[in-house]
C-alpha cells in the first residue's frame, strides 16, 4: 500500500427491509353492505317474480300440455292484478297472502298478519278443549303487553280480548282481529301496492293479458 494511506475496513450493512409508504384510506373507497332490509326487499321481489315464471302444478304432454300450462299462467297473470281491486281480493289469494307476507316482512310488521292468520284458522276449531288452549296460546304470543310478537291494538281492545278468554268461543279475538286488519288495509297494503316489486308483477302480467289477446 502506498504510504500515508489508512485502509478503513469495510463494514457489512444488515439488510433493510423496504419501508412501504404510508397509505391513507381512499376517501372513494366505502364498503357498504347490505341490510337486513334490502336482504327482505330482495327476497320478496324473487318470490313475487317466481309466481308469474315458475312451471305450475300439473304437466300434460304435447300439444295439450302446452295449452294447459299457458292457461295457469293466465290465470297468475290475472290473479295478480285482482290484488290491487282490493284487500279482500288480496287477502282471498293463497298466493297474495304470501306476497303479502313477504312484504310485511321488508317492513317488520308481519306479526299483524300473522295474527290475522291465527284468528283465521282458530275460528274452525270445534273441540272447546283446543279452543280454550289455542286462545290462551294467541293471546300469549300477539295481545298481551310485551308480547313476543305484540300487535298494534289500542288498551281497551286488549282488555275486552283478555276478558274473553275466560269463556272462550270462536268469536273471543274478533275486534282485536277486526282492528289489526283495519291497520293493514289502511296502512300496509296500499304500500304494498307502490312497491317496486309489485309494480314489476303488474307489467309483467298486462304483458301476459296482452300477449292472450294478440293470439286469441
Amino acid at each position: 500500500m502506498a504510504a500515508g494511506f489508512a485502509v478503513v475496513p469495510r463494514r457489512r450493512c444488515r439488510a433493510e427491509t423496504p419501508r412501504l409508504p404510508h397509505t391513507l384510506p381512499c376517501a372513494h373507497t366505502t364498503l357498504f353492505l347490505p341490510s337486513p332490509s334490502q336482504h327482505r326487499a330482495k327476497e320478496l321481489k324473487t318470490r313475487l317474480g317466481i309466481l308469474l315464471h315458475k312451471p305450475e302444478l300439473r304437466h300434460g304432454s304435447g300439444a295439450a300440455g302446452k295449452l294447459q300450462l299457458g292457461s295457469r299462467r293466465r290465470d297468475s297473470s290475472r290473479e295478480v292484478l285482482e290484488w290491487r281491486e282490493s284487500f279482500d281480493q288480496l287477502l282471498k289469494s293463497k298466493n297474495g297472502v304470501t306476497a303479502f307476507h313477504t312484504f310485511l316482512k321488508t317492513e317488520f310488521s308481519e306479526e299483524n298478519l300473522d295474527f290475522w292468520l291465527a284468528c283465521e284458522d282458530f275460528k274452525k276449531t270445534r273441540s272447546k278443549t283446543k279452543l280454550a288452549s289455542k286462545a290462551n296460546r294467541i293471546f300469549e304470543e300477539f295481545v298481551q303487553s310485551e308480547a313476543p310478537r305484540e300487535v298494534n291494538i289500542d288498551h281497551e281492545t286488549r282488555e275486552i280480548t283478555r276478558k274473553n278468554l275466560t269463556g272462550a268461543t270462536s268469536a273471543c279475538f274478533n275486534e282485536a282481529q277486526a282492528k289489526t286488519r283495519t291497520l293493514m288495509e289502511k296502512d300496509s297494503y296500499p304500500r304494498f301496492l307502490k312497491s317496486a316489486s309489485y309494480q314489476d308483477m303488474t307489467k309483467q302480467a298486462a304483458s301476459c293479458s296482452i300477449n292472450k289477446r294478440l293470439h286469441t
